[in-house]
């Protein structure tokens, strides 16, 4: 879907290279600029976040590399960068001097903070702006510490996937205009974007301040349960037909408490009595209760063991390549063949091939 576009990537940790991931998995023309030493001791050699990317090794410091970088710099619809604000300004590759080469470029800025406000150049990590923009609020069952998925409401949802789109919305922009842009692309703001969906229960009173009374992180219907084995149990039946056929599977259909399906006052109580039910069996015997019913109930499964359940085995999402397990990429389009991921390059792998384009006439 995106052939013809091409992306400069400067190597950086975490949302930054996924959505370049994300730009060379919809097939654009990702070349990621690696340092030309691991910055990281640990970090993989062949990271699957630079699958179908193209890999040059710059001295960013270096004069002559810098040059190199700037020639690419010419040559591309966007450019992404994970930096502190300011640090490619004092390498004279910020967004002033890269436009000076190509007006149409897309200047993509990955950053927790956002490049203005107070904490722009503080430090921090997903949880950190995650909480800071109400994200994490509703994230845990009440009297527990929000926890959140590590780097899924953060790093790639408030922060990746907004990157890209705000890129995508700028090339075509650009495009129209010949004018390119800046995408200031900020953890704390797409995170706190996200939120509008839920934000929306508030206002017909379905969404409460005080965590636990809201219709989607207080009700029974609506938790994880621990089950005999320690595995887990996904319950949310919202919608009063799916909620009968949960109480038909389990035989409570019957009972005057649990027939009160809204009253925010029996939550806790009914609340502790599933969580007594559930801890009677282990999961599959649950998954087995609730096979081929709405009742919206399912399995909590890790990264390999969802690879291996029959739904997504047959959509072929999750996939071992380079001897790593993956998620294949997303979304899907008609007549968009869905097979292996592409390989992830040796840093500098294509130094060579790529200074010869930059040669070239």
């Amino acid at each position: 879907m995106l052939k013809g576009i091409r992306i400069v990537e400067i190597e950086a940790l975490g949302p930054a290279p996924f959505a370049g991931m994300l730009f060379a998995d919809l097939g654009a023309d990702v070349i990621v600029v690696h340092r030309k030493q691991a910055s990281m001791p640990g970090m993989p050699e062949r990271s699957l976040l630079d699958r179908g990317k193209r890999s040059i090794a710059l001295d960013l410091k270096d004069e002559a590399d810098a040059a190199v970088l700037t020639c690419l710099i010419a040559t591309a619809d966007g450019l992404i960068e994970g930096f502190r604000p300011g640090v490619m300004e004092r390498l004279g590759l910020g967004p002033r001097d890269c436009f000076a080469v190509n007006k149409r470029l897309v200047y993509g800025r990955m950053t927790g903070w956002g490049q203005e406000g107070p904490l722009a150049h503080t430090a921090g990590h997903d949880m950190n702006y995650a909480g800071v923009s109400g994200a994490l609020w509703y994230a845990s069952a009440p009297g527990e510490p929000p926890m959140a998925p590590p780097t899924l409401v953060g790093d790639i949802g408030g922060g990746a996937l907004y990157l890209a789109i705000g890129m995508l919305a700028a090339i075509i922009g650009a495009r129209a205009t010949g004018e390119g842009t800046i995408v200031d692309a900020a953890i704390v703001d797409g995170s706190a974007h996200m939120m509008n969906l839920l934000m929306s229960l508030g206002q017909s009173g379905a969404l409460a301040a005080e965590r636990g009374r809201g219709l989607l992180d207080g009700p029974h219907w609506c938790r994880v349960y621990r089950t005999s084995d320690g595995g887990f149990i996904s319950v949310q039946c919202l919608e009063p037909k799916f909620y009968a056929l949960f109480l038909d599977r389990l035989g409570l259909a019957a009972d005057p408490q649990f027939a009160s399906q809204f009253d925010r006052d029996l939550w806790p109580g009914l609340c502790d009595r599933l969580a007594a039910i559930f801890a009677t069996r282990p999961r599959d015997e649950w998954v087995k209760l609730f096979e081929g019913s709405d009742a919206c109930v399912g399995p909590v499964l890790s990264p390999h063991e969802a690879a291996r359940h029959p739904h997504m085995a047959a959509r072929g999402t999750w996939l071992t390549a380079d001897g790593a397990l993956q998620a294949a990429a997303a979304p899907r389009f008609s007549g968009w063949t869905h097979g292996m991921p592409a390989k992830s390059p040796a840093r500098g792998e294509h130094d060579a091939e790529i200074r010869a384009e930059l040669a070239e006439p």
